[in-house]
């Protein structure tokens, strides 16, 4: 799928519909023992393959964090605001993770924008954005992400 490019003030009459989706993403164990690094969670489920066969995922999962955390790639490549000068997370208003995510699947994520505020100088969107596990039907991870973006 390829990048939708948008204009900050065109969104307001695109609230209620998709913005786009992302291309493909491969979760790796590499990736997933590089966030246990960074964040300090080393949990067995994440990390110990072993273990984490024979528990009850049957193999490692990823972090509900780290899927979280792969929000901005993902709506980086589903689509962009050309016209904003800085963007900001602004913060989240409700986060869920329906499933799980074993490591070396592939997620892609689905955006749609709920609500478009003016600010001075641009815009604090809020997005659905919705990550599917290749072959599944139930989403890994349902988040309300809310930014701010200006434009140049």
């Amino acid at each position: 799928m390829a990048t939708r490019y948008l204009q900050l003030f065109d969104l307001q009459a695109l609230v209620g519909q998709p913005l786009g989706s992302s291309e493909w993403l491969t979760v790796d164990q590499a990736r997933i023992d590089a966030f246990a690094a960074a964040t300090g969670d080393h949990q067995w489920i994440h990390t110990a393959s072993e273990q984490a066969a024979n528990g009850p995922f049957g193999g490692p999962i990823a972090h509900g964090f780290l899927t979280l955390s792969l929000l901005p790639v993902l709506m980086q490549a589903a689509y962009r605001i050309e016209n904003a000068r800085m963007s900001i997370n602004y913060g989240l208003n409700r986060v869920r993770f329906p499933a799980v995510l074993p490591a070396g699947s592939r997620v892609r994520g689905h955006a749609t924008l709920c609500a478009y505020e003016p600010l001075e100088g641009g815009a604090q969107l809020t997005v659905t954005v919705s990550v599917e596990r290749e072959g599944h039907g139930k989403p890994v991870c349902v988040a309300e992400s809310l930014s701010w973006h200006f434009v140049r």
